[in-house]
């Protein structure tokens, strides 16, 4: 086999169904030898916390991943090789750790036809404690999606999450995404969709973002200003040479020698002769110092020369909290220097890069994958719980459904899990807190304008029926939820609580089940 040969096979393997923990295979046998694995089963992904940074905290996550975990799911497939790995594994004793027999039996499942998957769209915002994918499938082949769903799933909602909240702090203003130098391996390539989903209007990245069909966007590095002062001549020759292959996307680095001193100036020198030729230069970009003051003393430079219309580039370890802090010192400084702070908040652009793509301050997504249900022998569902010490591991049992309430101003103030068979158009209707009892609402058709039912069905037995690679309608999603979320929920430090609520049946079936098994 050739050395690209061997490296494919390595690639499918280390990415296709065997991109899974060890125990899911050796839950998969236990369930083959004893006649459960093709009971049908319903598994539960939800996330328990949102991601807390230390310093501040978010009060709601976005959904993003589903696209490239169902298209990994409708490709990964249990094969020769993937046998032959399992094959060799080697149990206590030295014998083989999964059966001929198991793996055969593998061969002939194949991969994640018989999957009917529900989940929230991309782009939506989503509660914790809620479930936000739900799959059903035969038992064997609803454990092997664990740690590839989590994995998907988890990762991209951090991100998207980050990425939305540094989209909010800039107010309006345009948001890159720099990160993929700084991410995780190929994690950067999720990294910068999710990004682009949590509201990011640009990446970088230029695979994923051609993928998206989203231009990528860039400017260039202190390499090339070094180079030119090595060898070249120096930084307004740089700059120069960078204009004349780009003249009507001139947008330079100014802070490789002296911001102020050199950069500012050699930039306006170039900027004049581009506009002498008919041009447009479009701006500049600050990556280091303090990031505010060099912003509003080169807006001043900028004006004074007749360039108020180009754009400012902010980049270096920027995220939510100091793109907050930056807008309030600009909006301090900027009438000393004669500034009109709308103007100079307006033509602020932010590049943010490591501190997205590996949500600084809270690298992991606390989502995790339940049991909730498995039909017994007359085919009925038989509701699965599991109780723990801890209240927020007590997850909930039984089919179930997703719902958002809207008040009387359209605003979003709850998610409601009920069982899989209630109404929720009838009122009043009772709703009450998940882990408190006796603290819940009534409410009426005078609080309700809206009830809305989150979980869509997006693959059925194996196949696709809905779409899902569309991210402007991701990202049009994640606006409007927020448009539609309480200013509170959405505050950058100590977020107010968003309510996620029960149903009296959902409460009682998991009261009589604690007791049940409590009683063994």
């Amino acid at each position: 086999m050739s050395l690209r040969a061997a490296s494919t096979v390595r690639r499918v393997l280390t990415t296709g169904i065997l991109f899974t923990d060890h125990y899911q295979l050796t839950m998969a046998q236990l369930y083959y030898r004893t006649g459960l694995a093709d009971r049908p089963a319903r598994f539960e992904h939800s996330f328990r916390a949102y991601p807390d940074y230390g310093t501040h905290q978010a009060g709601y996550a976005i959904a993003a991943g589903l696209a490239p975990f169902v298209d990994w799911m409708q490709h990964a497939a249990f094969d020769d090789e993937a046998a032959g790995v399992l094959g060799a594994l080697r149990s206590g004793d030295g014998g083989a750790l999964f059966g001929g027999d198991f793996l055969d039996w593998m061969r002939s499942v194949g991969g994640f036809g018989g999957v009917s998957l529900w989940a929230v769209p991309e782009g939506r915002v989503v509660h914790r404690n809620t479930p936000i994918a739900v799959v059903e499938a035969p038992l064997v082949v609803a454990q092997l999606l664990e740690s590839s769903l989590l994995n998907h799933l988890n990762y991209a909602a951090l991100i998207a999450t980050k990425a939305s909240r540094v989209v909010e702090a800039a107010h309006g203003g345009s948001v890159l995404e720099f990160g993929l130098r700084r991410a995780h391996g190929f994690g950067g390539i999720g990294a910068s969709r999710s990004a682009l989903i949590g509201g990011a209007d640009f990446s970088s990245n230029v695979g994923i973002s051609h993928e998206l069909g989203i231009p990528s966007k860039g400017t260039h590095g202190h390499s090339m200003v070094q180079v030119f002062m090595a060898i070249a001549g120096g930084e307004l020759e740089a700059f120069q040479a960078y204009a004349d292959v780009y003249p009507d996307d001139c947008l330079l680095l100014v802070d490789t020698i002296n911001t102020l001193e050199s950069g500012v100036p050699n930039a306006i020198r170039v900027f004049e002769k581009l506009k002498a030729g008919g041009h447009r230069p479009v701006g500049i970009r600050l990556d280091s110092g303090d990031l505010a003051h060099l912003a509003v003393r080169s807006a001043a430079m900028l004006n004074a020369a007749g360039f108020a219309d180009t754009s400012i580039v902010l980049s270096s370890q920027l995220d939510e909290l100091t793109i907050w802090q930056i807008r309030n010192q600009v909006a301090e400084e900027a009438p000393r220097y004669g500034l009109d702070v709308d103007q100079m908040l307006g033509r602020l652009v932010y590049g943010v890069g490591s501190r997205m793509a590996t949500s600084d301050g809270d690298p992991s997504f606390d989502g995790v994958y339940k049991a909730v249900a498995i039909r017994d022998d007359t085919g009925a569902w038989k509701p699965a719980i599991k109780i723990s010490d801890s209240p927020d591991k007590l997850a909930l049992p039984g089919v179930k459904s997703l719902w958002r309430v809207y008040d009387e101003r359209g605003i979003a103030i709850a998610d409601v899990i009920a069982t899989g068979d209630e109404d929720l158009s009838r009122r009043p209707l009772e709703i009450l807190h998940p882990m408190r009892p006796g603290v819940g609402r009534i409410l009426d058709d005078a609080r309700i304008s809206a009830i809305e039912p989150l979980l869509a069905l997006i693959v059925e037995r194996g196949r696709v029926v809905a779409g899902l690679g569309d991210i402007h309608e991701a990202r049009r999603r994640r606006a409007a939820d927020l448009d539609r979320l309480d200013t509170g929920v959405r505050r950058l430090v100590n977020p107010h609580t968003y309510h996620v609520s029960i149903t009296r049946p959902l409460l009682e079936l998991k009261q009589s089940l604690i007791e049940e098994h409590r009683a063994r």
